[in-house]
């Protein structure tokens, strides 16, 4: 299986594009993906000047992310939009900073037509920087 680009998955574009590369997937159970930080984006500067720090909910939006091209490429959401319905349980353990390469995982549990919930977590270099529990609901794209 080739593993798809996130841009040919996701709706989401540049500044707002969390996902790099997808490394591993299984459609409609799980992904493995990075996130490189490169010191460039948009938040670093305002987040925090002198100690440019990634903020949690982007951690946690990047996880989402990532959930959202293990389900967009499961064939039964062809044409629909997963949106998040709630985050539950969610821990930063870390602080990211320029230069860290993050390291995504999420596995899905229960999916159903109209809703969903996962689970996933952010590293750096094996340490978990972000974990969260993830609710999300699906419409349609159009």
């Amino acid at each position: 299986m080739t593993l798809p680009n996130p841009a040919d998955v996701l709706p989401h574009r540049p500044p707002f594009l969390f996902v790099d590369e997808v490394t591993a997937l299984e459609p409609g159970q799980s992904a493995r993906g990075i996130w490189r930080l490169t010191g460039e984006e948009w938040f670093f500067p305002g987040h925090f000047p002198g100690r440019p720090t990634l903020p949690g909910v982007l951690m946690a939006e990047s996880i989402a992310q990532l959930g959202a091209v293990a389900v967009l490429t499961d064939a039964r959401f062809s044409g629909k939009l997963p949106l998040f319905g709630g985050l539950d349980s969610a821990r930063f353990r870390r602080q990211v900073v320029p230069g860290d390469t993050l390291e995504l995982e999420v596995e899905l549990g229960r999916l159903s037509g109209r809703a969903g919930r996962g689970s996933g977590k952010a590293s750096v270099n094996g340490q978990v920087a972000c974990e969260a529990e993830l609710l999300f609901v699906v419409v349609d794209a159009g």
